[in-house]
């Protein structure tokens, strides 16, 4: 048990966003300032040594950097346009999902270029000798059409540990998300053909599986790929499998392939969030299209963009949250409760526990709501309550453990900036036995 007098570092409260902007009417032209991380889609965050910053890339070759994850300054577009191969093949001058990799001294941006709701696609290459451009496009990786099962979107940048292969991830609609070799040395296709499949939804479920971002975790030894599960709808949501190869096949906690279309209630892939409400503040929805930094610090942090709550079929624009990650002892992720706001991993004393909490559980469901807080209570003596819950909790330096019944769960505690209400607070993110990620924040005394 860690000594009451141990002080917490909570985080220090983080910058205040702008107003958020109306969409209709004539568009805004170009990067924004004043727009701060309002109208950021499709984030790709990457950590770049030379220069010390953070930087992101979104939709529209849109690139912000930053010091610390919580303070972001503009940088503008970084590139100009697609090349003339693509822009013929596709129709559009459109930039998507830009995706970033350095190769020796070369900083390789790979690029989607399409219109929304096509197959007729391209992901071309983008090249400059420093993060913030300009990138000059260099041709066309892989091009699609109605003729192939797939779509040409979205492309993340993996690299085989053992062989030292470099990989791009790729995919939405239709087909799913793929898998295809690059040469290392120019940064175009290595082989022929669409590569191999990794994950897809059945066609009753709109084919909606996209935004694929691969990472590999040295401690657990395990790809972990992450994906979107839903149509940049309401439902929008992040899943998750992992496999001990770049190539699959990526399963989920319960051993289910995400390459598997008999998901008859939407439930094949770890859930780790969607929309969701706590009692206070913004209620949101549709997070996906992530991103994951792996920091040199050893820290794990998930980008995404998401959108608030708007159920009555109008535009709605998206921001960007930062959280972080923490790993269960069994090799899983899990997502901070609250956006980034600079907190630290730390033992946090048990006194700063006792309270009355809010819950969130992250249920697979058809379709995928929002998920909304219900009343917590981590009592004295160990005495746990959940509505008419009733069971026990034990705590051992930052990690609780939680049983009820025939039910035992697991969480990380850890001191984060309750942005609802403004203020630090002592937080939880845990995964039940039967695979459901859920988050807690203190919300009060007993």
């Amino acid at each position: 048990m860690i000594d009451s007098l141990h002080k917490v570092r909570y985080p220090d409260k983080p910058p205040s966003e702008p107003p958020k902007p109306v969409l209709g009417g004539k568009p805004k032209q170009g990067p924004d300032p004043s727009l701060g991380l309002w109208l950021t889609h499709d984030p790709a965050i990457y950590q770049d040594e030379a220069s010390g910053y953070y930087y992101i890339y979104g939709t529209g070759a849109v690139c912000q950097k930053s010091k610390d994850l919580v303070h972001w300054e503009m940088v503008g577009k970084v590139v100009d346009k697609p090349p003339a191969e693509a822009s013929a093949w596709t129709g559009s001058k459109d930039i998507w999902a830009p995706d970033i990799v350095k190769v020796g001294e070369e900083y390789r941006l790979y690029c989607s270029n399409s219109k929304f709701g096509v197959q007729q696609s391209c992901i071309f290459l983008a090249v400059a000798d420093n993060p913030e451009g300009p990138f000059r496009p260099e041709g066309c990786v892989l091009k699609t059409s109605d003729a192939l099962p797939v779509n040409a979107i979205d492309a993340n940048i993996i690299t085989d540990v053992k062989t030292g292969e470099m990989y791009m991830v790729y995919g939405s609609f239709w087909g799913g998300c793929h898998i295809i070799l690059l040469d290392k040395e120019t940064g175009m296709a290595a082989e022929e053909g669409i590569g191999t499949q990794l994950a897809c939804r059945p066609k009753w479920l709109s084919t909606a599986v996209e935004g694929p971002y691969m990472v590999y975790n040295q401690e657990t030894g395990y790809y972990y790929l992450f994906v979107s599960y839903g149509s940049l709808k309401t439902d929008y949501q992040v899943r998750v499998g992992r496999s001990r190869t770049v190539k699959g096949p990526f399963l989920d906690c319960h051993g289910r392939a995400l390459t598997d279309l008999t998901d008859e209630d939407n439930s094949i892939g770890l859930l780790l969030f969607g929309g969701y409400h706590w009692n206070d503040g913004t209620e949101y929805m549709a997070p996906g299209h992530n991103s994951v930094l792996h920091d040199k610090d050893g820290s794990w942090y998930l980008v995404c963009h998401i959108r608030e709550k708007n159920f009555r079929n109008k535009p709605e624009p998206s921001t960007m949250q930062v959280r972080k990650i923490f790993w269960t002892e069994d090799g899983w992720p899990l997502l901070s409760p609250e956006p980034y706001s600079g907190e630290v991993e730390q033992d946090i004393p048990m006194d700063e526990l006792y309270g009355l909490y809010e819950r969130i559980d992250f249920v697979p469901s058809l379709p995928q709501g929002i998920q909304t807080a219900v009343p917590m209570k981590l009592g004295r003596s160990g005495y746990y309550e959940c509505c008419s819950i009733q069971g026990t909790w034990t705590y051992d330096g930052n990690v609780l453990s939680i049983a009820y019944g025939p039910h035992r769960e697991r969480a990380y505690v850890t001191a984060v900036w309750d942005h609802e209400k403004d203020q630090p607070t002592v937080a939880l993110t845990g995964m039940s036995g039967k695979g459901v990620q859920f988050w807690a924040k203190r919300a009060g005394d007993l």
